[in-house]
C-alpha cells in the first residue's frame, strides 16, 4: 500500500501466462488511479503503435484511499483507445476497487496476447491464465455464471470482469462488464480485451491489511460516514438516482430526443425516474464500501411460453442508459427501455455509444443516406423491436454498414454522409443538451465525458460566461476532479471530498507528505495525463462540433457557433500549455 512508501504493481504477460508483483517506491507521488495509470502507460505503453498491438497494456489502478473511506470505491482503467487511437481512461465501480486492495495490489498491468481465448484469475496468492474456449461467444451474464461455478471459491471476495460478443469481434464501442451492474464502458476497452483473447478477469481479495492508523483515522472516518448518511447530501442518488434528471432536463429543453432533433419530449414521464421507481424498481445496491446504494436495479419480466411462463432479469439503469435507449431513440416506455438495456448488457456494448449510433442510423435512413439493405431492419424512432435486432447486428458486425457503425458514428457518417447530424463530442454524446459549454467540454475533455468538468452545470447557471471565464471554470473543475480520480473516489462524493478533506484523509492514513503537497501533486498528474495523451497524437485544436449542436434550442436558446469557436480556441491553448510546460 502507498502508506507503506511504495505501490505494488502486478504484471501479467498473456503471451506466456506468467506474472509477477513488484514494489515501486518511485511511483508514490503519482498517488493512484488517474495518476498511477498515466505513469504506468508512459512506462509500458506503445504510444505510436496500434491500440491492438499485442503489447499495448490494460492498466487497472486504484488509489491510496480505496477501501479506507466511504465512496472511495472506483477503479481507473488506462489504455490506448481503439475508438480514437489516443490514450484514454474509463472508470468503474462495483467490488473491484476493494477486491484489489484486499489482493494487495495497487495496479494490474496486462500485456501480450493469449494463444487462445483465456481468462485470468489473480489474487495475492496466484496468477493463473486459464482456457476460455468454452466461454468464447457467450454473453456477459452466462460467462460470469460459468466462471463462478468453475472457480467456486472466494465467495464475497471476488470481482469478475468480462466482455461480450462485441468485444470478441473488436467492435470499437465495446465495453467491459464489471460485477454485472458496473462497466468500463467508454472508448472501446472491451475491444482491447478481445484483441488479447482475454474473455474475463477474476480478481480475488484473499489477503488482509491493517487499519492501525491511529485515532485520527477513526475520527475522520466516523465524521465522513455521518456526513453521508446523516444529511440529504446523497438523498438524490439513493432515491430516484440519476434518472431523476430526465424530467428536469426535459422541462428546460435540454434532453436529447430522436438523435437530438428535439430537446423536449412530451412522453418523458414514461421514462422518468419517478416512473421507474413506481413501476420497475426492484432494489438499490451499492459499490463495496459505499453506504449510499445509488445503483438502481429494475425488474424485467419476459414471457417465453404460451402457458403464462415468464423469466425475470435484473437490469441496472440510470440517466445515461435511459437517455441512450429512451429519448434518443424516441422510446417512451420504461419497459421497452429496460429490455433494450438488457440486450446491450449481454452483448457487452457501451450503452451511450450504442444508443447514439442507432439514433444516427435511424435519421440517416429517414434521409435516405442509407437503405434498408444496409440496416437490415426498418428503423423508426419509437419502435424498439428493430433496435433489439440492431444491437445484435452491431455486436456481430453483420455487414459493412454495421462494421463501420461499430467504429463509432463519426466513422459511419464519414462514409455515408450525415456528419452534420452526428451527435458526437469526442465520442458519442452524453445525455445533456444543455448548451455550448457542455458541448465543447465533452468534445475536448480528457475522457470526452460529461464527468470531466461537468460543463453542463455552467450552461444551467443564470450567468452568461465569457469564453475566457468559462475556460477558467472548466480548468478549476478539472483540477478538483483529477484529485478525486487519483484517490479513486466516486464523483457523486465530490461535495464531500474537498481538497482540504482529501488532505486530511491522506494524512490520517500516514501519507502526510502527499497530503501537504496535494495541490502540487494534482497539478503534476493533470499535466502528465495530457502529456501522455498528446504522445498518442491528440490535437485539441482539431476539435469539431457537428452542426446539429448549433441547430437545437436548449436552456439558453440556440448555441452560438462563434462562441463555441472561441471556447475551442481558448481551451486548446490551455491544454497545449499543459504539454508545453514540460518542455
Amino acid at each position: 500500500m502507498l502508506s507503506h512508501g511504495y505501490v505494488r504493481i502486478m504484471e501479467v504477460n498473456l503471451d506466456n501466462g506468467k506474472g509477477r508483483v513488484i514494489k515501486r517506491e518511485d511511483l508514490v507521488n503519482h498517488l493512484g488511479g488517474s495518476g498511477l495509470a498515466a505513469a504506468l502507460y508512459q512506462e509500458y505503453g506503445l504510444p505510436e503503435e496500434s491500440p491492438f498491438h499485442p503489447d499495448q497494456p490494460l492498466i487497472f489502478a486504484i488509489g491510496p484511499l480505496n477501501a479506507l473511506f466511504p465512496l472511495m470505491s472506483k477503479v481507473v482503467l488506462g489504455f490506448k483507445s481503439p475508438y480514437n487511437g489516443y490514450y484514454a481512461e474509463t472508470h468503474a465501480g462495483g467490488r473491484m476497487g476493494t477486491i484489489m486492495r484486499f489482493a494487495d495490489i495497487d495496479a494490474l498491468v496486462i500485456r501480450g496476447k493469449a494463444k487462445r481465448p483465456s481468462y485470468l484469475v489473480a489474487g495475492s496468492r496466484e496468477i493463473n491464465v486459464k482456457d476460455a474456449r468454452h466461454l468464447w461467444g457467450l454473453d456477459t451474464t452466462l460467462t460470469a455464471r460459468l466462471i463462478r461455478q468453475k472457480e467456486a471459491r472466494a465467495h464475497g471476495k471476488r470481482s469478475i470482469l468480462r466482455i461480450g460478443v462485441s468485444g470478441e469481434n473488436l467492435v470499437k464501442i465495446a465495453g467491459i462488464n464489471v460485477d454485472t451492474f458496473r462497466h468500463f464502458g467508454r472508448l472501446g476497452a472491451g475491444a482491447l480485451m478481445g484483441s488479447k483473447f482475454l474473455k474475463a478477469i477474476m480478481l480475488i481479495g484473499d489477503a488482509s491489511f491493517d487499519l492501525d492508523f491511529g485515532p485520527s483515522y477513526k475520527k475522520l472516518y466516523k465524521r465522513l460516514f455521518q456526513d453521508l448518511v446523516g444529511s440529504d447530501l446523497m438523498t438524490k442518488y439513493h432515491g430516484l438516482g440519476t434518472t431523476g434528471n430526465v424530467l428536469p432536463l426535459e422541462k428546460m429543453k435540454s434532453l436529447p430526443v430522436k438523435n437530438m432533433q428535439a430537446t423536449t419530449f412530451p412522453e418523458a414521464e414514461g421514462i422518468s425516474g419517478e416512473y421507474f421507481a413506481d413501476n420497475l424498481l426492484l432494489r438499490q445496491v451499492a459499490c463495496t464500501g459505499c453506504p449510499i446504494g445509488c445503483i438502481h436495479i429494475g425488474l424485467l419480466r419476459e414471457k417465453f411460453g404460451e402457458e403464462h411462463e415468464y423469466c425475470y432479469r435484473q437490469v441496472s439503469y440510470d440517466h445515461e442508459p435511459v437517455f441512450a435507449m429512451g429519448s434518443m431513440l424516441g422510446i417512451s416506455r420504461a419497459e421497452e427501455v429496460i429490455t433494450l438495456l438488457d440486450r446491450v448488457e449481454k452483448y457487452g456494448l457501451d450503452v451511450i455509444s450504442t444508443g447514439v449510433a442507432l439514433a444516427w442510423a435511424t435519421e440517416a435512413l429517414e434521409k435516405e443516406l442509407i437503405s434498408k439493405e444496409e440496416t437490415l431492419v426498418p428503423y423508426k424512432f419509437g419502435s424498439s423491436k428493430e433496435y433489439l435486432e440492431g444491437i445484435r447486428y452491431l455486436s456481430e458486425g453483420t455487414n459493412e454498414f454495421y462494421r463501420l457503425l461499430g467504429e463509432g458514428v463519426s466513422a459511419a457518417a464519414s462514409n455515408y454522409g450525415g456528419e452534420d447530424f452526428a451527435c458526437v463530442l469526442g465520442q458519442e454524446m452524453a445525455g445533456y443538451a444543455t448548451g455550448p459549454i457542455f458541448f465543447v467540454s465533452q468534445a475536448m475533455g480528457f475522457r470526452h465525458s460529461h464527468l470531466d468538468t461537468a460543463g453542463y452545470q455552467l450552461d444551467q447557471m443564470p450567468e452568461e460566461f465569457t469564453p475566457e471565464r468559462a475556460v477558467e471554470l472548466l480548468e478549476e473543475e478539472e483540477r478538483q476532479r483529477v484529485l478525486l480520480t487519483s484517490m479513486v473516489a466516486c464523483l457523486f462524493a465530490r461535495k464531500l471530498y474537498t481538497p482540504e478533506v482529501l488532505q486530511e484523509a491522506l494524512e490520517a492514513v500516514g501519507l502526510k507528505e502527499q497530503g501537504k503537497s496535494l495541490e502540487e501533486l494534482g497539478e503534476g498528474i493533470r499535466r502528465l495525463r495530457w502529456r501522455v495523451k498528446f504522445s498518442t497524437g491528440f490535437k485539441p485544436e482539431k476539435t469539431v462540433i457537428p452542426r446539429r449542436f448549433t441547430e437545437i434550442v436548449n436552456v439558453k436558446g440556440v448555441s452560438s457557433k462563434e462562441y463555441m469557436k472561441d471556447l475551442i480556441k481558448l481551451y486548446s491553448r490551455s491544454i497545449n500549455n499543459l504539454r508545453d510546460q514540460e518542455k
